[in-house]
């Protein structure tokens, strides 16, 4: 939020006819600084997104077929949560992504500020899914992954562009409710993963029993990205600097060979102070 630029004003003054101006009073500078614009911008938001292919292209080509980003769609998200489950909209079903606020700022020292809230009390539940994912090459190609199926909800987004340091922050919570996959390439496949906040199954952080409960449904991720020095010698490259990832994990199922060989349960996953630099070769 800025003040005015006195000299925009006077100049959209003396534009004015002199009759109008006869009434005016001027202002001095002790008024002048309390004239602001607005605090920000909101914008709320329902949107569903289809995507037939994308290829990316090297030498070689990967290939991600049948993208739809849209809502949940399902009355079976984060199914253990049941106190006030009506009144949160977790039994809803869309195909949008919906009940979203995008609140845009600009802080007096130039920082861009974005949040992405929901407008209720009901989390932003969302859903993607795929095609084939495929290598190819001039004369082969390779089946990487297929029925990419995931449904989850997130409750907060932050993003922060700071103007001292010229960093993007990211700082959000979300869930997966259910993930399924199949990994056609090595044979596997995986169903009904899960991921959610360290505090939602098993035990909590501080080891007290866990709460399966809309505040704790969300895995933390605070991460900063920037341009940096590579790490192995000199040169640009894309910083990324994972702060904080925090979560519970559990994979209801591993396939190998189409057999189902057990399951799967992380209990407060922790992983922090992780750098990497990303650039072209």
């Amino acid at each position: 939020m800025k003040s005015l630029n006195k000299s925009a004003l006077v100049l959209a003054m003396a534009g004015l006819p002199f009759v109008a101006q006869a009434d005016l009073k001027p202002i001095d500078d002790a008024q002048m600084g309390s004239i602001t614009g607005q605090a920000g911008v909101t914008i709320e938001l329902e949107t569903r997104v289809d995507i037939g292919e994308f290829r990316y292209t090297d030498e070689g080509s990967l290939s991600i077929k049948d993208i739809s980003i849209g809502g949940a769609n399902t009355t079976g998200l984060f199914s253990e949560i049941t106190d006030f489950r009506d009144a949160l909209g977790l039994d809803a079903t869309t195909n949008l992504i919906d009940n979203i606020a995008i609140e845009i700022d600009v802080a007096a020292d130039g920082d861009a500020i974005i949040n992405v809230l929901p407008l209720t009390a009901a989390p932003i539940d969302f859903g993607v899914s795929t095609g084939e994912w495929t290598l190819e090459g001039h004369t082969d190609s390779t089946l990487l992954a297929s029925n990419f199926n995931m449904v989850g909800a997130f409750t907060k987004v932050g993003i922060t562009v700071d103007t001292a340091t010229d960093r993007l922050n990211l700082n959000t919570k979300v869930g997966i409710s259910d993930l399924d996959v199949d990994i056609d390439f090595l044979g596997l496949g995986i169903r009904d993963l899960k991921m959610t906040g360290a505090d939602y199954m098993g035990t909590k952080l501080d080891g007290t029993a866990a709460a399966a409960n809309v505040l704790t449904l969300g895995a933390t991720i605070d991460m900063d990205v920037y341009k940096a020095t590579r790490l192995g010698g000199s040169g640009d490259a894309l910083a990324i600097d994972l702060n904080t990832f925090a979560a519970d994990m559990s994979i209801g199922e591993v396939l190998v060979g189409g057999a189902n060989i057990g399951s799967v349960m992380l209990d407060n996953l922790v992983v922090q102070d992780t750098t990497m630099r990303i650039y072209g070769h």
